[in-house]
């Protein structure tokens, strides 16, 4: 078993440069059967992240994980992470302060999601973002092969606790689409969340209606954070990242439920039962 407070060699996963929009991003593939793309939380493709990625890829399913920032497997310590974190916030790729649009990097996602259904299959693709990546999936609807979107704990803009991080015109072509292709987005985050509050999933709710399905876990469902006194996380004051960080590995503890709700969902909209 890798030790999650060590680096991730990552070599459990294929590693491929993929070129999209004038564009060349790293990309870790693993798995077979359809495909799911996991976009990382800041700082990057942590070994949490990468706990989770296997996970995908253990429920039969293709992960394809973009990197996006940070250095990749890397346990996310306080100094680096600060940095990455800023370096992101003025790329232009992110719209980190920028309410009511959507970041420039989701069309490049959106193309990997066509290349990868091409390539892997099935009816369409999953798309999974985490905090600051956590919104993209539900741009990613934009693409017609993607069917499954995932958003955990999305945490932009950072100074708009009720802004969300999609043109208002995206955002209604996302609804309208929902309900003639009849699917649903589902959506985390834990109740104290500084980062991701209730006023931002009210707004996806008053846009998206019975289709956003909104998951809100208690903070007392929120695992313990790691020791060392220069991890990231530690500067971050409420639990917030359900599926990695704060997510406890045991049977029926509320955050295992909440991944195990997130494989459930791919497979039931991906998998074609034979």
């Amino acid at each position: 078993m890798r030790h999650l407070d060590e680096d991730d060699p990552l070599t459990d996963f294929g590693h491929r440069t993929v070129t999209l929009l004038g564009e060349t991003r790293k990309v870790y593939t693993a798995g077979s059967g359809p495909a799911v793309i996991v976009m990382a939380e800041m700082p990057g493709i942590s070994p949490r992240v990468a706990r989770f990625a296997r996970w995908v890829r253990d429920a039969g399913l293709t992960v394809w994980m973009p990197s996006l920032f940070g250095r990749d497997g890397a346990v996310p310590t306080a100094k680096e992470g600060r940095s990455v974190l800023e370096r992101a916030c003025i790329r232009k790729e992110f719209r980190a302060f920028a309410a009511n649009e959507s970041s420039p990097i989701t069309a490049w996602l959106r193309a990997l999601a066509a290349q990868a259904h091409a390539e892997c299959g099935g009816p369409g693709v999953g798309a999974i973002g985490m905090c600051f990546t956590g919104n993209f999936a539900l741009s990613m609807m934009l693409e017609p092969s993607v069917l499954a979107p995932v958003l955990s704990q999305p945490s932009l803009p950072l100074d708009d606790p009720a802004g969300v991080e999609i043109a208002p015109e995206e955002l209604e072509q996302v609804r309208q689409r929902l309900v003639r292709d009849d699917l649903t987005v589902l959506a985390y985050r834990f109740e104290g969340d500084a980062f991701c509050r209730a006023e931002r999933f009210a707004a996806y709710q008053r846009a998206l209606g019975d289709r956003f399905l909104a998951r809100v876990l208690p903070d007392s469902a929120a695992g313990p954070k790691s020791n060392r006194p220069d991890d990231f996380f530690t500067f971050i004051p409420t639990p917030h990242s359900v599926l990695t960080v704060h997510l406890v590995d045991e049977a029926g503890h509320p955050t295992s439920r909440a991944r195990d709700e997130v494989l459930a969902f791919f497979r039931q909209r991906l998998v074609v039962s034979p």
